[in-house]
């Protein structure tokens, strides 16, 4: 299985760019390769809630950009992506549908981009439902005995399961069971038994199990209420769902859709309480009893809660005389409609100067009016006479109901009808604005009665009105607009809506909003490099400018205005001159309009481009003799030949967070573009941090500073044992790890990072060379550690090839110094862990008890006859002046020697081995 390949963090893939480039995404975890049809696929194995870490390392210069995109794992899966600017994609419990293919995608601009992919596949395994159905009768004729019994195990898991049946704790074998028929992988037939039967289920390391009793029977339920449930707002409501059949014992669960249940939703057992409903608590409710037998049982609950607003009215003349005025002798009808939950159940009554209309030849009610929206009523006035000339009233409630009754009146006469007539005031046809002001656009309606709202909506298609509605609702036809901005400018249109007043053929007006800002430039700002005694040329482009007339452009250097003719306001602005180190500077260009002023931004000079660091140099740090390491610093000079001839740099390093200059010199070098200069910062002291100042140097000019932080650090490649020492300076301690079965751990530390507060007389006051910065392992004796508690400390796993030489077992010397000053002290123990079958630890070296203020050392051989580990096992003593230190560890090929050079080496590396694995 690929699970079972361990692939180090190197070995994955690897791409070049141009000028000089190259990239890898690295991952911790399982990996392998697959072929199908001579095609080879790199494939990552990770388990679902795990936490996912791909890593694209890139190189080149300038540094590339990295792009994380991924691709559904298969066709069922929908499209997505994820788009990450980061080299770590990380995600945490990863989920099966994260499955897929990853690409990592970098680019810097410099020849084509690199692109690499991994196929990420997430392996799951659910807890298998057990689900029973039983024949009633012959339903097959003569194929399936009467009351055989169908036992279905499924299960969802990647890679795909595998099945066990067992009766009890006998396993069920096909064809060595007389009642028992096994198909795989659905189901299974077998006779009625009284005991239990038990499917199992595994998916490579994964394992579930469930057990079903027999006599089953499928869920029922009856609900306590009918299928659609109205109430008014502010009423409590109980919906039971009892079952009524069912074994085992059906769970019962609620849902809701749209949504969640409501926050003040109360299940308590069979029953779903809600109290004080609330128009947003309408929706489907669903039941649902689960029991793994047969299919599970539901049932659901239209939940509607009453509610009434918006009660307009429409008057419409006679339509087959395409009237627009009531005319004597003409039908008229009257509509009303309310906006009410749930619609089908308002009742309308209508009034006539106060006494109820009733159906007659000239009156004629219409409960639900074929020719307007659903749930409209209408009164129509068949051949109009003076009678008819009154005040009608539309009256809106629910039957028996406490929601609040609607009321509209409508006053019939001829003087009180007329149509209306929409304007805009004169000189209000076009609005201007300045950007970030406000505006109000104006739509009258005059002559009209009864006078209708006005809508306005924006007369280019598919464009939304500020407030982002298609149309907004004004009743007096004045539009108010906050904070305009220029994507708001263009024609709106204003016009009659058909409610509340005469159902005629809308009137409608536009009126234009203009909106007013300062000149659009580019650029904004830009960076102006060139040689001495050159021409240079500053060219501002207006982009866009309302209003378009320009009335003022002035071109200054360092805020000092430029004496020159006035320039043409049609043409775009420039300014030639030639460069000098007299006149470098920042230059800038203001182009003014009646509504304000903008500028491009020019930084002219002869100083060259900042040197750009190299952060990917492979292995930066070498060990130098005594305690002592130099750094290989990298980078690149952007557009050498932009200014001057670049004829070296001025480098400065110093202590990190001190003043003290450690080295200030010249470097004689000529850069290229895209070519990687080189300098080794040597005499650092381990394990100190530096900062590194770099400036290029031309004939006239110095560049500006640009700084970095260099630091310690014990590379981690291919680890296999050599004659370096770990000497616990990086935070990844060389690979060692805590045991998970100990009590507590051992801690990195140094003079800086101790408790002020800890425990005087007991542990080192520095790292085993006398460095306040340097770190050591340690164990902390205080509270609330108790006598014997232990702490297990373990070096990587040093998996030997071959672990014999001409004369037998290969030695290993196997070298520390450790520190035990205290009245306190206990017990530290150095064992070897041979790997095998069982892992077996040796007992190699052990010291009890006050040694001394001092570092002392200890060494000894170990003959592994396999893969192995040191471990380091610290006990607590009798009281808390017991912290036992360790440090400079070593593994060597090889006995040791009384004269152990490689002891007295200082903190200058770490642990390696051929194949590393790690706990």
């Amino acid at each position: 299985y690929c699970n079972t390949l361990i692939l180090f963090l190197s070995q994955l893939f690897h791409w070049r760019f141009t000028a000089p480039a190259n990239a890898q995404i690295v991952h911790s975890g399982a990996a392998c390769n697959v072929k199908d049809d001579n095609m080879s696929e790199r494939i990552y194995t990770i388990k679902e809630g795990d936490t996912l870490v791909l890593q694209c390392i890139v190189k080149g210069h300038p540094r590339p950009q990295v792009r994380w995109t991924k691709t559904a794992g298969s066709a069922s899966d929908k499209f997505q992506e994820t788009s990450i600017y980061n080299e770590t994609l990380r995600i945490e419990g990863i989920q099966r549908v994260q499955g897929g293919r990853y690409y990592c995608k970098a680019d810097n601009g410099v020849g084509v981009a690199a692109i690499k992919s991994i196929r990420v596949d997430v392996q799951y395994l659910d807890i298998p439902v057990l689900t029973v159905h039983q024949t009633i009768s012959d339903v097959r004729g003569s194929y399936y005995q009467e009351k055989t019994v169908f036992l279905r195990c499924t299960v969802n898991s990647n890679p795909p399961a595998r099945f066990i049946w067992k009766r009890g704790d006998m396993l069920i074998e096909q064809s060595k069971d007389n009642g028992v028929d096994i198909y795989e992988p659905l189901y299974t037939q077998v006779h009625m038994y009284s005991s239990q039967t038990l499917c199992q289920v595994w998916s490579r390391s994964l394992l579930s199990a469930l057990t079903f009793p027999f006599q089953p029977c499928p869920p029922m339920i009856r609900l306590s209420v009918n299928d659609t449930v109205v109430v008014d707002p502010g009423q409590d409501v109980r919906i039971t769902c009892e079952v009524t059949a069912g074994f085992p014992l059906p769970i019962v669960t609620w849902s809701r859709y749209p949504g969640p249940l409501p926050l003040s939703a109360q299940v308590r057992g069979e029953s779903l309480i809600l109290r004080a409903v609330t128009p947003a608590d309408a929706g489907f409710y669903n039941c649902t009893a689960v029991n793994n037998v047969g299919n599970p049982a539901r049932k659901n609950v239209n939940l509607v809660v009453r509610t009434m607003s918006n009660l307009t009215f429409q008057i419409t003349p006679d339509s087959n005389k395409d009237s627009e005025t009531i005319q004597m002798g003409r039908d008229l009808k009257l509509s009303c409609h309310v906006d009410a939950t749930p619609q089908d159940k308002v009742n309308y009554t209508w009034y006539k100067n106060g006494a109820p209309v009733f159906n007659s030849d000239s009156l004629i009610l219409l409960r639900s009016d074929p020719d307007m929206a659903p749930g409209t009523s209408s009164l129509e006035i068949v051949d109009m006479k003076f009678r008819d000339l009154a005040t009608y009233s539309c009256m809106a409630s629910f039957s028996g109901s406490t929601v609040r009754e609607l009321r509209v009146d409508v006053n019939i006469s001829q003087n009180s009808v007329s149509p209306p007539v929409l304007t805009v005031p004169p000189g209000r046809q076009a609005v201007s604005v300045r950007e970030g002001g406000n505006a109000e656009l104006v739509c009258l309606v005059v002559d009209g009665k009864p006078r209708p709202p006005i809508l306005w909506s924006r007369t280019e298609k598919d464009l939304l009105m500020p407030s982002g509605k298609p149309t907004v609702e004004t009743p007096d036809g004045r539009l108010r607009l906050k904070n305009v901005s220029r994507d708001m400018m263009g024609a709106y249109r204003c016009q009659t809506a058909p409610y509340n007043g005469l159902n005629i053929k809308r009137r409608e007006a536009q009126v234009q909003l203009n909106v007013q800002y300062p000149p659009i430039l580019d650029p904004v700002f830009q960076d102006v490099r060139s040689r001495n005694y050159q021409m240079v040329t500053l060219r501002c482009t207006i982009l866009r400018s309302n209003p378009p007339r320009l009335t003022d452009i002035r071109w200054f250097r360092n805020g000092d205005f430029i004496r020159m003719p006035m320039p043409d306001l049609k043409e775009t602005p420039e300014l030639k001159f030639k460069l000098e180190p007299t006149n470098n500077g920042s230059y800038e260009c203001r182009v003014s309009n009646t509504e304000g002023t903008s500028a491009c931004t020019f930084n002219v000079s002869a100083q060259p481009y900042n040197a750009e660091f190299y952060f990917d140099t492979p292995n930066p740090v070498r060990i130098l003799k005594g305690n002592n390491y130099s750094y290989n610093l990298q980078w690149t000079q952007k557009e050498p030949d932009a200014t001057d001839r670049i004829i070296g740099y001025w480098i400065n390093v110093r202590k990190r967070n001190t003043m003290q200059i450690k080295e200030k010199q010249q470097i004689s070098l000529t850069p290229e573009k895209g070519v990687l200069m080189s300098y080794a910062v040597s005499d650092l002291k381990i394990p100190l941090s530096y900062e590194v100042r770099l400036a290029p140097i031309t004939t006239y000019s110095t560049g500006d500073y640009v700084s970095r932080i260099i630091q310690y650090s014990e590379p981690y490649t291919y680890p296999r044992p050599s004659d370096h020492v770990c000497g616990f300076e990086d935070e990844r301690i060389c690979g060692f790890s805590q045991d998970r079965s100990d009590i507590f751990d051992w801690t990195r530390q140094n003079h800086l990072t101790q408790n002020p507060k800890r425990s005087a007389n007991t542990g080192p006051d520095t790292d085993r060379s006398g460095t306040k910065e340097g770190y050591y392992m340690y164990i902390e004796a205080s509270r609330p550690r108790t006598q014997g508690d232990k702490a297990l400390l373990l070096s990587p796993l040093f998996n030997i090839t071959s672990s014999k030489g001409p004369k037998g077992r290969v030695p290993y010397c196997v070298s520390f110094y450790y520190h035990m000053k205290g009245k306190h002290i206990g017990t530290l123990n150095v064992y070897l862990r041979v790997r095998s079958i069982a892992s077996v630890d040796r007992a190699m070296w052990t010291k009890s008890g006050h040694q001394g203020p001092d570092w002392k050392k200890a060494f000894f051989d170990v003959t592994p006859s396999g893969p192995f580990q040191i471990v380091f096992e610290g006990i607590r003593g009798s009281g808390f002046e017991g912290d036992i230190a360790i440090d400079d560890v070593s593994i060597t090929r090889g006995e040791c020697k009384q004269q152990n050079t490689v002891a007295n080496a200082g903190k200058t590396g770490k642990i390696f081995c051929d194949f590393c694995g790690f706990q």
